[in-house]
């Protein structure tokens, strides 16, 4: 194949009316490549690969694509190669070479591979559609580096973008993420648009049948929106999102992003968000930022007054010891509860403990392994028959309690009975409140009669005193009958009197 630059001194040699003779004996090429050039006026040859033909294999082309159909359907590690096809259609009469049928096979995956990378553009309403998903990314919360997970949201018309970080994928954090982005949003589009996980989607049936987690319906249709779900391995169905997900890795998680806690994590991901918002041009209307486009959809969006309450409910017994296993930590609940069932109603950030349908106890909630959350109040109805208790209990001994509480804990130590004292004083901050305790431990302290009595003697006058607030009287009422001033009475009492003395 001639050069473009070989071509072009041929075409000017020609121009000068040198010969073909010459041009070829100096250019060192044949004078028909000499001529051709002269004759095609093109300026540089391009090689054209010839159409494959098959005239052996023509009466078989059919049965052979039965047989590649056939084996489409199959799981990957269970088709079958080009070579066991050319022999099963060696067994039907074919008497063709393989190389045939291994060119046919080739051309037909090129073919089908180009349809495969090829999209159909999209467009969208205000308000019509929005896209989720999640992914991955390595943050350090507190210095220490931790995996995270990120749920992502898209408004395909506006392409305005939200994020919000996780520990897990769980259900419960689905539902925190989609409460999380309509406050953020202020509503949601008609029509949300995911993948298949196994959070939202319980059963996948043929085509874009789906059913979908009787709970992530609810949410649904508390935020008025209809979920749909991609065909399974087909990412480019929600490819806005997907491509978000690569630009906030670039732009918001490179570097390695180092934070105290997750709120914070939150807080600096919905800043960048609104920062870029109105930093970034709309693809699709470049006179405009995103920011400006997304104010154009807001009044489109479905909004909601109240959240959603999204918790996911699991019936667990308690223990003897007043304690609920829940993903792999204890949660502790009132002593009057202990060895009953009890619902647990977990959210992203927090653990409800509800009996009969009435809330009884509520803990911030642990994703580690193997700790305790425990409330000390709900075990001080025990230390009247336990006082024992107090010594190494676990809820007492991490009991963040007041300094004057402490100091009189100190100071009974030095008493035989301390435990059953401490005790006393503690079952009455259910009673009257930590404030009051407190307060009646620090007169104690500062009178020198640290006891028992004496604190809850100062308790008791302290509530009645809050009790019973005093009734202010304004100055300036007056009365509209005077009382009259009468002694006769008390003259008449006194000349009785008078009259006993002189008898006696």
């Amino acid at each position: 194949m001639k050069q473009v630059d070989q071509i072009s001194e041929v075409r000017l040699s020609l121009s000068r009316g040198e010969s073909m003779r010459s041009i070829a004996q100096r250019c060192r090429m044949s004078r028909n490549t000499v001529k051709k050039i002269a004759r095609s006026g093109l300026t540089e040859f391009v090689y054209k690969a010839r159409e494959s033909v098959y005239p052996v294999l023509g009466p078989y082309m059919k049965r052979l694509e039965e047989l590649l159909t056939a084996e489409e359907k199959k799981p990957t590690k269970e088709r079958r190669t080009a070579q066991q096809v050319h022999e099963e259609l060696q067994a039907e009469g074919y008497y063709g070479s393989y190389d045939t049928v291994r060119r046919y096979v080739k051309n037909r995956k090129e073919e089908r591979s180009a349809l495969q990378k090829a999209f159909v553009p999209l467009i969208f309403g205000k308000g019509e559609v929005f896209q989720f998903d999640w992914s991955e990314e390595h943050v350090e919360l507190g210095a220490v580096p931790v995996k995270v997970y990120v749920a992502q949201f898209r408004l395909c018309y506006s392409r305005m973008r939200f994020c919000i970080a996780f520990t897990r994928m769980s259900l419960e954090m689905v539902f925190a993420a989609h409460t999380a982005a309509h406050t953020f949003f202020g509503g949601l589009c008609e029509i949300g648009i995911y993948d298949n996980p196994k959070t939202v989607v319980t059963r996948i049936g043929k085509g874009k049948e789906r059913e979908f987690n009787k709970r992530f319906e609810q949410i649904a249709s508390h935020y008025l929106f209809a979920p749909r779900a991609c065909t399974p391995a087909a990412g480019w169905e929600k490819g806005q999102v997907e491509n978000q997900v690569k630009v906030n890795r670039q732009r918001v998680f490179t570097p390695r992003l180092c934070v105290e806690s997750l709120e914070e994590l939150n807080a600096h991901l919905s800043e960048v968000m609104l920062r870029e918002a109105h930093n970034v041009r709309h693809p699709e209307f470049s006179d405009k930022s995103v920011w400006q486009v997304f104010e154009e959809e807001r009044p489109f969006l479905r909004t909601q007054a109240g959240a959603f309450d999204g918790y996911v409910a699991d019936e667990r017994r308690a223990s003897s010891e007043c304690l609920v296993q829940y993903d792999r930590n204890f949660y502790s609940l009132p002593c009057v509860y202990a060895s009953r069932a009890v619902t647990v109603r977990a959210y992203a950030d927090r653990i409800v403990l509800a009996y009969n349908g009435k809330t009884i106890a509520e803990h911030r909630r642990e994703f580690g392994k193997g700790r305790y959350v425990l409330n000390p109040l709900h075990y001080v109805p025990l230390l009247s028959r336990k006082p024992g208790a107090l010594r190494n209990g676990r809820p007492f001994l991490e009991w963040d309690l007041p300094a004057s509480i402490k100091a009189v804990w100190e100071s009974l130590r030095r008493f035989s009975d301390w435990d059953k004292q401490m005790a006393a004083i503690l079952s009455a901050i259910p009673l009257y409140g930590l404030e009051a305790v407190s307060l009646a431990c620090k007169t104690a302290l500062e009178q020198g009669t640290v006891s028992r009595t004496v604190i809850l003697n100062q308790v008791g006058r302290l509530s009645d005193e809050s009790a019973a607030p005093p009734v202010c009287v304004p100055g300036n009422l007056v009365l509209l009958q005077p009382p009259q001033a009468d002694c006769s009475r008390y003259n008449n009492l006194l000349g009785r009197a008078v009259c006993y003395a002189n008898r006696s």
